[in-house]
């Protein structure tokens, strides 16, 4: 039985071989706009002429009103039977809510206060066949808002806000790294060894070279190449891949900013990456105080910095300096935190710290640093000269979550092959996450990399700003396969 779309479907069909039939193109391919919607409200008493999708159509007899839009705005048009030919204005029962049309006329204001073009000639720019969802016919469902994400937007001026607001995020993001002199690059997205993460990679194969290769977890270690090639301040805003699960805060393609800085100290870190955020932040949304389920989350504020050790042993009573592994895995079972067999010491005390420790609102609601972990959960930051068994990282933590990441970053390539060595220990016990030995990288920096900071924030840190789940702050988020509705 066809359903109630493709019945609607079939009156458009037959509207637009009818406007065929009188030779009249349901597709041409060019306009002749005069002037943006926004433009024409200003140009009271001057010819225009206008293009956009029509929204309504109110016939009142021997005048119809109806209302078109384009990106700039919305006005209202008006089509008279005595201003247009008999067959020409009988041709508009053939339009359609959702066609393109290009309208020239005079702009006047109503007896009602209404900016209006009063029509003189009219054109079919695109015929629509199928109708624009509105409250009475679905759109209300999560999932087929984004699935079919180009209707969301269409009919809905607050989803289309975010994305104006995303892209002011990170141009913002882009203007403040190039005011201090950072340079914009492009590095592969696909990699020989994936790298720079702990994360599943996705592999696809390349049939000109014939072999396999990742699409990269991260931005990291091309990047940091740059620094031995002679750049001392490099970024790149690209795209990643990690092959791992999906929630609120998690997706397997995303945006994320990466940038390393030769002789950046740690310390500088912290203080110009919160300059950024306040930057960012305000240029993005206006204002760096955000209230969240009745709390004001204040961005404007000296962040303070956390010790990792600190609160480790403050909400666990476990010394990560002298604690067993036996004691932190008899910590996780007892507190019901669960773990891959492959699961080494990092694993464990990433996991307790996440699941015990970072979702308390005095350790993470307030924007912090966390700083200086453990170097078993690091493998690529530097280690801390008065007490080695700790690596400088920071993460900047606000909202309940991680929202960038940043290190002083480890040069030293004999330390290096070290931990991809005890890295590779753990995937070879079966942790698909832990990094591999890239060689490649390693015999860069023998050629000698200067000491530096690097850091990295996702888009997940707008989406957390929204205050909305991250698939919801990407335009076409991956989905399950969903049924044809025009079937």
């Amino acid at each position: 039985m066809p359903s109630p779309l493709s019945e609607l479907r079939k009156i458009r069909l037959d509207k637009l071989k009818k406007l065929q039939d009188q030779n009249i193109e349901g597709y041409p391919s060019s306009s002749n706009r005069s002037h943006t919607i926004k433009s024409a409200l200003k140009s009271l008493g001057k010819e225009v002429t206008i293009v956009g999708r029509l929204l309504s159509l109110r016939s009142h007899g021997k005048i119809i009103f109806g209302d078109l839009t384009d990106s700039s705005g919305q006005i209202q048009i008006l089509f008279k039977s005595d201003g247009l030919d008999k067959t020409v204005f009988e041709n508009i029962s053939l339009l359609d809510i959702g066609d393109f049309l290009e309208v020239t006329g005079k702009v006047f204001v109503t007896n009602a206060g209404q900016t209006t073009v009063d029509i003189k000639t009219y054109k079919l720019l695109a015929k629509s066949l199928l109708p624009i969802p509105s409250e009475y016919y679905g759109l209300a469902d999560i999932e087929t808002r984004l699935r079919k994400r180009y209707l969301d937007i269409l009919i809905n001026p607050e989803v289309k806000d975010i994305f104006i607001k995303k892209n002011k995020f990170w141009s913002s993001m882009r203007q403040f790294l190039v005011s201090d002199e950072f340079l914009e690059v492009e590095m592969p997205i696909l990699e020989n060894i994936p790298g720079g993460a702990e994360a599943e990679p996705f592999v696809t194969h390349h049939n000109a070279l014939d072999r396999d290769f990742y699409l990269r977890i991260s931005l990291e270690l091309p990047l940091k190449k740059m620094l031995v090639a002679g750049y001392e301040k490099v970024f790149e805003i690209g795209r990643i891949f990690r092959n791992e699960g999906i929630d609120a805060e998690h997706l397997q393609d995303y945006t994320q900013m990466e940038f390393y800085w030769a002789y950046g100290e740690f310390d500088k870190l912290m203080d110009f990456t919160q300059k950024m955020y306040q930057f960012v932040i305000k240029e993005t949304f206006g204002t760096l105080k955000f209230e969240r389920d009745g709390q004001v989350i204040d961005w404007s504020r000296t962040w303070p910095k956390l010790e990792y050790l600190d609160l480790f042993k403050k909400y666990t009573n476990i010394d990560l300096l002298t604690a067993s592994d036996e004691a932190l895995f008899n910590y996780a079972k007892a507190n019901k935190i669960a773990y891959e067999k492959s699961a080494g010491r990092g694993r464990i005390i990433d996991l307790i710290f996440k699941k015990k420790i970072r979702i308390l609102p005095e350790v993470s609601l307030q924007p912090a640093f966390l700083i200086n972990p453990p170097v078993e959960i690091e493998p690529l930051a530097k280690k801390n000269f008065n007490n080695p068994k700790t690596v400088q990282r920071m993460q900047i933590l606000a909202f309940g979550s991680e929202l960038g990441k940043g290190f002083g970053e480890l040069n030293d390539p004999i330390d290096q092959r070290e931990r991809f060595e005890n890295q590779m220990k753990l995937r070879e016990n079966g942790d698909n996450e832990a990094q591999m030995i890239d060689e490649d990288y390693i015999e860069a920096m023998e050629y000698g990399m200067p000491p530096s900071a690097g850091f990295g924030v996702s888009e997940r840190l707008f989406s957390v700003l929204m205050g909305l789940p991250i698939r919801e702050t990407v335009i076409f988020p991956l989905m399950k396969e969903g049924k044809n509705e025009n079937e």
